[in-house]
């Protein structure tokens, strides 16, 4: 798991609400494949792989939103993916249940990223 020092030091700094939450949702994504890597990047956690995939908004406090910034184009069948924009996509979690409950979601969404990344 490729967790990032900077990134530790932010979210303790942030003394987030959800900061649990945040973590757990973290540890998901990381795991997914060693590739995966994660900065600090418009202020906020950032995951990339050849690319950017997804960054929190740090300013919602009643749930965890993650943003996937070219999301419109990750094949999601499980609905994860919320939004109609052009390019993006929010991935909502509101707690710890709901995180593991959209765990294979968010671990699918993110293998779609990786292949999707592979064979561009």
């Amino acid at each position: 798991m490729n967790k990032n020092p900077e990134v530790d030091t932010y979210l303790e700094k942030k003394a987030h609400p959800l900061t649990e939450e945040i973590q757990r949702v973290r540890e998901i994504i990381l795991s997914v494949d060693d590739r995966v890597e994660e900065t600090i990047k418009w202020q906020s956690p950032t995951f990339m792989y050849k690319g950017n995939i997804a960054s929190y908004f740090m300013n919602a406090k009643k749930h965890v939103s993650l943003m996937f910034h070219k999301g419109a184009s990750i094949k999601d069948d499980s609905g994860l993916l919320e939004g109609d924009a052009k390019e993006g996509r929010t991935a909502k979690f509101y707690g710890l249940e709901d995180i593991e409950e959209k765990k294979a979601a968010l671990e699918s969404v993110i293998w779609e990223w990786i292949r999707m990344q592979d064979e561009s």
